[in-house]
């Protein structure tokens, strides 16, 4: 059931600060020292590590938007983190650039990920792995995907199939609220997977009794997500795609139609 695990490597535990309207900045803490994902506000990850005790020792960026930068600067006044950001983005903090194949250990909580690239909603968006654990930024959401900003349909398309063949328990840990508006844009895809109707479900009531509905598996969402199953029947006759259309198409036909998706009931 998605929205009720917390990730445990031994002592290891990772939670969401809630910001914004709708982002989660992940944090990743051992009890004493603490890491996190992309935070786009500095105050509320300040005010939970001071409410426990907690040393920030990291910060991991996925990308430039200011939503998930915005805190980094007053976090490193107040802190002595270590900052790691795509090394084909533009800071104006300073940082450790990362890239493709890169490690990032942070030592103080055991724990080494692996750096991926994966263009499509910006150029410069890397996500983080550390089996089973994904930080994924706003490439891969709970039943969809990122925007394309500055990317191509066929990169983002490449970059989600490079996340989709992770271990199918790999925990998706993506930075944005999504996951009820998601689902009813898939069922409006697929009306008939009954996986996705039992994935409502569990995500109302998550949501209605203020849970997050993350995180994802990567199992989930190859069963419910239609941007990973542009090769099944009903999300090619939903995309109205071309006779013989291949799925970087669909792909891009349904990327272009979830812009312009309304919400309704189911």
């Amino acid at each position: 059931m998605p929205g009720q695990r917390l990730l445990y490597w031994d002592m290891i535990e990772i939670l969401p600060i809630p910001a914004f309207l709708d982002n989660y900045i992940w944090l990743i803490s051992n009890g004493e020292h603490a890491v996190v994902v992309d935070p786009g506000d500095a105050a509320p990850v300040t005010e939970y590590l001071s409410r426990h005790h907690l040393t920030l020792c990291a910060i991991m960026i996925t990308h430039h938007h200011s939503d998930h930068i915005g805190g980094v600067k007053e976090l490193q006044s107040h802190h002595d983190a270590t900052v790691y950001a795509p090394a084909s983005g533009s800071y104006d903090f300073v940082h450790i650039p990362v890239a493709e194949g890169d490690r990032v250990t942070l030592t103080q909580l055991d724990l080494e990920f692996s750096v991926m690239e994966v263009p499509g909603h910006t150029l410069d968006h890397v996500a983080y792995y550390c089996a089973p654990a994904l930080f994924c930024g706003d490439t891969l959401f709970s039943c969809g995907c990122g925007r394309l900003f500055e990317g191509t349909a066929s990169q983002l398309y490449r970059s989600l199939q490079r996340l989709a063949s992770l271990p199918p328990e790999t925990l998706v840990y993506c930075t944005h609220e999504y996951t009820a508006h998601n689902i009813g844009f898939a069922r409006e895809l697929d009306p008939h997977n009954i996986a996705l109707k039992i994935l409502q479900e569990q995500v109302t009531k998550l949501r209605s009794d203020h849970h997050p509905s993350l995180p994802s598996t990567i199992a989930q969402e190859l069963e419910t997500n239609p941007f990973l199953r542009c090769h099944a029947e009903a999300i090619i006759k939903a995309s109205q795609a071309p006779q013989n259309a291949g799925p970087e198409q669909v792909f891009a036909r349904i990327r272009n139609m979830r812009n312009n998706y309304i919400s309704i009931s189911y």
